[in-house]
């Protein structure tokens, strides 16, 4: 292997359990909907990934401690039990069918934890795209330090506009590991294993992609992930000799990396809802923070729901480049000093729900942002706000299939 970034894992799939229950969607997906986490948990059967995962939608109403301690004993249970296989030193293409019918090709790797930062201003090669949220981390963490396991919804990107790594994997060099249905229509899945021609072509389109301020690998999804096991390492290290450091297996994360520029990736924003607030009030200290205006005038727009209410208004001389952050300081602002909760919702239709159900919530529609802008941005101006950009719809985000050992 050429790149120190990367390398093939030691991959463990499912023996023989149905891709419809053992496969679950990310798990900060649907976090203001715990009833489609009930259906999931419906669907799932006895052996699913579902009970490896601590479902966000969950962080506020369950023992943080005694989840992490159920999910790491059901981790246990299934190594000993023997429900995985294990494919050694390998790469597997996932072929994702969307719920749309659109396909999404990636490539399942372990990335060195020690190549990447998610701070601002990170020169590393792997390097995250939108802020960190740093109390999000301690509760995954709770999880990883005991878990034997990882899964990942993590999806990495690499800007490869001649598309020259993925979608130059040959078929004849594929051999098929895995294929079925996911749950909740959400689309379908197949996994093909790289013969060691294919492997070898791989890493060399890798080593030969070109980067821009040292960047190659963007995380896109699972930021938050990422940076769990990039903290848990880095805690584990300190009680490590360097030479059992260095080949440690918890030093490198199980990822999948998508080409920016597949057809099938779609950049969707992510819209806001403040709950637990005063709606007109929250709005009149919107109107008081910024210079705004309700007729259209240069400055970014926003749209506001309250109840079945829509508007729009257009902030005057914004301070940020992009809407969302313009937004985003103002609510940190005021969510520090007042009081309430947002949330991070994929989907108009999901907001406006939220907002005509509850009445102490305000929604804020977000506009997109061009996909092909994302490295050239982060590189020049580092991270993004946090929740910048979704890739596609909730039911399009990755399911966990995929486990590695960590211990």
């Amino acid at each position: 292997m050429k790149h120190p970034y990367f390398k093939p894992a030691d991959i463990l799939l499912p023996k023989n359990v149905p891709t419809e229950k053992w496969c679950v969607v990310a798990c900060d997906q649907y976090t203001s909907q715990p009833e489609y986490w009930q259906e999931v948990k419906k669907a799932a059967g006895d052996t699913s990934t579902y009970y490896l995962i601590y479902p966000e939608c969950y962080l506020e109403t369950t023992d943080t401690e005694a989840y992490a301690a159920g999910i790491n004993s059901t981790m246990k249970r299934y190594l000993k039990e023997g429900v995985f296989r294990e494919l050694k030193d390998s790469y597997l293409l996932v072929e994702r069918t969307l719920a749309d019918g659109r396909v999404r090709r990636g490539v399942i790797m372990a990335l060195d934890l020690e190549q990447y930062r998610y701070e601002a201003g990170s020169k590393t090669p792997i390097r995250a795209t939108e802020g960190t949220v740093l109390e999000r981390i301690p509760p995954r963490m709770e999880i990883r330090r005991g878990a034997p396991l990882e899964l990942p919804h993590i999806m990495i990107l690499i800007d490869d506009k001649q598309r020259s790594v993925i979608e130059s994997i040959e078929p004849q060099d594929l051999a098929l590991e895995y294929e079925g249905k996911l749950m909740q229509n959400s689309g379908s899945i197949r996994g093909f294993r790289l013969n060691k021609r294919a492997a070898e072509r791989l890493e060399n389109a890798l080593d030969n992609l070109p980067v821009r301020d040292n960047l190659l690998f963007a995380v896109g999804d699972g930021n938050h992930s990422l940076a769990t096991a990039k903290a848990c390492f880095e805690e584990l290290k300190k009680t490590l000799a360097p030479e059992e450091a260095a080949c440690h297996p918890a030093r490198w994360a199980l990822v999948e990396v998508v080409n920016l520029y597949d057809d099938s990736l779609r950049f969707e924003p992510i819209h806001r809802v403040v709950f637990l607030t005063k709606p007109e009030e929250l709005l009149r200290e919107l109107s008081e923070y910024y210079e705004i205006s309700e007729v259209p005038c240069k400055g970014h727009r926003i749209t506001c729901i309250t109840g079945k209410e829509k508007k729009d208004i257009w902030v005057k001389n914004p301070p940020s480049n992009l809407e969302v952050g313009t937004l985003q300081k103002f609510l940190d602002t005021r969510l520090s000093s007042v009081g309430g909760k947002v949330d991070y919702i994929h989907g108009e239709d999901v907001v406006e729900k939220l907002c005509a159900e509850n009445a102490d919530a305000v929604g804020f529609l977000l506009p997109n942002m061009e996909k092909s802008s994302l490295f050239e941005t982060v590189a020049l101006d580092g991270a993004l706000p946090r929740k910048t950009f979704s890739m596609g719809h909730a039911c399009d985000k990755r399911f966990y299939m995929e486990c590695r050992k960590i211990k």
